[in-house]
């Protein structure tokens, strides 16, 4: 069943909405932005790890010749998006920042259909464009507070691209005939040894340093990495790069709730409006349409 697909992505995008809750918390610990993608990806490697151990042992395996699919997925995807991103967050304020990372949507699409062939329909084109203003409005473009710099929208932009690849990476292994498990396995573990390697090892003291210290680092790596990426990979199962990467710009729209929720943001009518249209762009994106002619 399609649906299921769906449920998938729109979960995993649910989950990465409350990755501002756990990276603030992180950041309150002395943890630095590298040092949260380690631990985010280092309990996400253990957890992939044992799933694969229980589930199917032979999926540690991989072919040397496909190791540039998981150092894309891994390095590109997780470590270097992960850096761009909070660098981006450095020099533009974050709503600017978290504008930028939805291009992604259309790097996806582009991608896609030069490599894989998807249809670039009117219906798939609509839906991206309309989740797109919905992510500028939750992010609050407009409101007189979007600081931007050009260095910014350099890390911005190459965050969003980053972002895409891993739809694009996951689809080559996918097609290679590598589960889901395998490609995260290994896209986590290679993420986790790059941050360690550029941030050092601070925060293993961090996270050791008490039980709850711990937990909470667990409970990152469980709900913003292994959770979302297990079920967007099983998505990317049954539908297109282009409509997955759409339908996780959901994400936003929970960090929005998050914020109101957790940190007695104001919701504003231009959030209210932006969830709106994000949610449309779902809609539209599982409406049957009879006639659907692609662009070009």
């Amino acid at each position: 069943m399609k649906n299921k697909y769906v449920a998938y992505v729109i979960a995993a995008g649910t989950l990465w909405g409350f990755m501002g809750f756990f990276r603030r918390t992180l950041d309150t610990m002395g943890i630095s932005a590298v040092g949260c993608i380690a631990v985010r990806c280092i309990f996400a490697a253990v957890l992939f790890g044992i799933a694969v151990a229980i589930k199917e042992p032979a999926a540690f395996k991989i072919k040397l010749r496909d190791i540039w699919m998981f150092l894309g997925s891994g390095i590109l995807s997780l470590l270097v998006f992960g850096v761009c991103y909070f660098k981006a967050m450095d020099h533009m304020s974050l709503s600017a920042a978290a504008i930028l990372l939805y291009t992604a949507p259309c790097f996806v699409i582009l991608f896609s259909a030069l490599l894989f062939k998807e249809k670039l329909t009117g219906q798939k084109l609509a839906a991206m464009v309309i989740a797109f203003l919905g992510c500028c409005l939750v992010s609050g473009i407009g409101s007189g507070e979007t600081r931007i710099t050009p260095i910014g929208i350099g890390l911005g932009l190459a965050a969003g691209v980053c972002y895409a690849l891993y739809s694009i990476f996951s689809r080559f292994a996918l097609n290679r005939g590598y589960s889901s498990l395998t490609i995260n396995f290994y896209s986590c573990l290679l993420a986790a040894i790059g941050a360690t390697v550029i941030g050092g090892t601070e925060y293993l003291t961090t996270i050791t340093s008490s039980s709850g210290n711990f937990a909470f680092a667990f409970a990152t790596g469980l709900v913003t990495c292994f959770l979302p990426y297990l079920l967007y990979t099983h998505g990317l199962e049954g539908l297109e790069n282009g409509k997955a990467s759409i339908m996780a710009s959901v994400e936003p729209v929970v960090a929005t709730i998050v914020g109101v929720v957790i940190y007695n943001e104001a919701l504003t009518v231009m959030s209210t409006v932006g969830i709106v249209l994000v949610l449309a762009a779902i809609v539209l994106l599982n409406i049957k349409i009879t006639k659907n002619h692609a662009v070009g």
